[in-house]
Formats: C-alpha cells, sequence, structure tokens
C-alpha cells in the first residue's frame, strides 16, 4: 500500500520502516555512484548507496566513504566475484556499518548472515523467480527484481514490469524495481504495481555529484541507443559471469564487436587494440552505462531535484 505524505511525496511501508523520505535507492553503480552522489540522494530523502564495481577495492571504498561524510543512512554495494579476490572489502564495507549492504552477481549467499550478524540489513538483485527464492530463502532482507531495461551487468532475459510482478507473488520480503525507470510514470507504476521502492540507476548517473567525468556525462544526455554486449569484458579481461552482459551506450567499439566476443577473445592482439582504446576514456570507444530510457534524459539537475519531481509527480499519479 502507498500512502502520501504530507510534503507529496509516496511513502511506503518499507520506506517509512528506515525512516525515508522517498521510497528511492540509487543503484550502487560502480565507478559512478561515489560518496558525494549518496551524500546527495540521503540528504534528498532516499537511501544514498556508494558502489563498488570490478574495480572495487578497499582503498576506493574508504575514499568514497570519507567524500560521503556523516550521512545516514546509507549503503554500499558490492559486487560477488570480486571479493572472493579481494576479501578486505569486505571487511571494509562491514565496519563502516551501512544501514543497508548489497552484494549481486554470484550464487553464495552465506554473506547475508554475516551481515545481519553486524545489524547491517541486506539486499540483491534478482533476476528470476528462482533467484528470489534462494535470496529470500537465504534471509536476505530487501531483493531488488532488476529487469533486462536496466543499464549495466545484469541478466537481460525479462523486462522490469513482469519480473517485478513475478517476484512480488513468489516472496513475502520488500522488493525495489530497478531497470528502465526514468519518469515520474514509470515510479508511480512501479509502486502501484507492489513495488517498495525503486532503485535508480542511470536517471542520477547524469547528476553533478556523480563520478562520471563530462564527456561520459555529455554522451549520456546525447545518447538515444543502447546495446546488451558482452564486448567490453572480454577485451578487458573482467571476471564477469557470462550470464550477465551489460547495457552500455552503443559506440564504435560495440559496432566492431558486439557479437564476436569468441572472435575477439580468442585474437590477443585484438583484445590488446580494443583495451587501449578503452583506456583513452574517449566515450566514442569506452564503456558508459545506460538503461532503455536514456533517450528521455536530456538534462541534467542535482539528485535532490531529480529525485523530488520523479516522486511528486508519481504521487499525483497515485
Amino acid at each position: 500500500m502507498v500512502e502520501v505524505s504530507a510534503d507529496g511525496f509516496p511513502v511506503t511501508a518499507w520506506s517509512a520502516r528506515l525512516g525515508l523520505r522517498l521510497p528511492v535507492v540509487n543503484a550502487p553503480m560502480g565507478a559512478v555512484a561515489g560518496g558525494r552522489l549518496a551524500a546527495a540522494v540521503t540528504a534528498a530523502g532516499g537511501l544514498g548507496m556508494i558502489g563498488m564495481g570490478s574495480a572495487g577495492r578497499a582503498a576506493a571504498l574508504t575514499r568514497e566513504l570519507d567524500a560521503m561524510g556523516a550521512v545516514t543512512p546509507f549503503g554500499i554495494g558490492l559486487v560477488d566475484w570480486v571479493l572472493d579476490a579481494h576479501p578486505d572489502l569486505w571487511d571494509t564495507a562491514l565496519a563502516a556499518a551501512p544501514t543497508l549492504l548489497s552484494v549481486s552477481f554470484g550464487t553464495d549467499r552465506s554473506w547475508a548472515a554475516r551481515a545481519a550478524d553486524a545489524g547491517i540489513l541486506t539486499a540483491t538483485q534478482v533476476y528470476t523467480v528462482a533467484d528470489a527464492r534462494r535470496a529470500a530463502d537465504a534471509g536476505i532482507d530487501v531483493l531488488v527484481a532488476r529487469g533486462r531495461e536496466g543499464g549495466g551487468h545484469g541478466d537481460p532475459r525479462l523486462p522490469t514490469r513482469p519480473l517485478l510482478e513475478q517476484v512480488l507473488d513468489a516472496v513475502s520480503v520488500p522488493v525495489l524495481a530497478a531497470g528502465g525507470i526514468t519518469s515520474a510514470a514509470d515510479v508511480a507504476d512501479a509502486l502501484a504495481a507492489g513495488a517498495s521502492g525503486v532503485w535508480l540507476g542511470t536517471r542520477l548517473a547524469v547528476c553533478p555529484e556523480s563520478l562520471l567525468a563530462p564527456p561520459d556525462r555529455a554522451a549520456l544526455l546525447a545518447a538515444a541507443d543502447t546495446v546488451v554486449t558482452r564486448a567490453f569484458d572480454v577485451a578487458l579481461g573482467l571476471g564477469w559471469p557470462a550470464r550477465f552482459p551489460a547495457r552500455v551506450l552503443r559506440n564504435e567499439l560495440t559496432d566492431r564487436w558486439d557479437g564476436h566476443e569468441d572472435t575477439l577473445a580468442a585474437d590477443p592482439a585484438a583484445r590488446a587494440a580494443a583495451a587501449a582504446a578503452i583506456a583513452t576514456g574517449d566515450p566514442r570507444s569506452a564503456p558508459i552505462d545506460a538503461g532503455t530510457g536514456i533517450g528521455a534524459i536530456t538534462t541534467a539537475a542535482p539528485a535532490a531535484a531529480v529525485l523530488h519531481a520523479l516522486c511528486r509527480g508519481a504521487a499525483q499519479r497515485l
């Protein structure tokens, strides 16, 4: 059930329980969702998350925690297979005592009990009903139903709305909707369907508080097309499971290698050339995560302005 607060924002049982003014969590996007964005989202009334992606390390997390300052509540998002290689990242995350700790892209959920023992709420992204049931059985507190419209890495099989409905039918824990949510109507639709909140990525990536470099932000604002590919992961030799390709802006490198990842993997010279092109940071060859709603995002505004407009608009529709 969704209510509307005195200041015109939607309120769910889950957001009220966490003391949030807005039923919104920023997706913990690696190299995008740093301490400044987390602080801005929390200050606006949502739950700000710091994201540690495939390049996440303990030192980087410490740096972003310092940039966030003494802000509560806050969360941290981690990648399962990165933790295997860098266990000190887990130790640093636990020591920070976040309100919410999210670990995704793996099958080992023993981390959830360790977080619970430390008094930390837990979350994970799910892509199927089977994923959701396993996560709920592991005691994870909130699930993120991430549909194929979402930017960055994920399972591209199911659209957000049917996935959300299936997961809500399958589990009794709170569920957040993720993937392609860019407008007030999208937020209203997710909440009306039963989501406890929304998990926003691309819409907040263009905000000035994000870690994106100006050329990347400009590329997002000018873009209209995305592609789901493993080309960048193959070129860089990253450990992302094949189940989780990335939705990124279409560019010259995806035009060359999307759909030809096996050829790229078998050609060391081609991989080296692609990696060198990616290393320039030029949006024409480097990966920029983006969801399918990117074409509707043509202006950048501070996170608070974006979130308040989305949520007030959603409340009016509800």
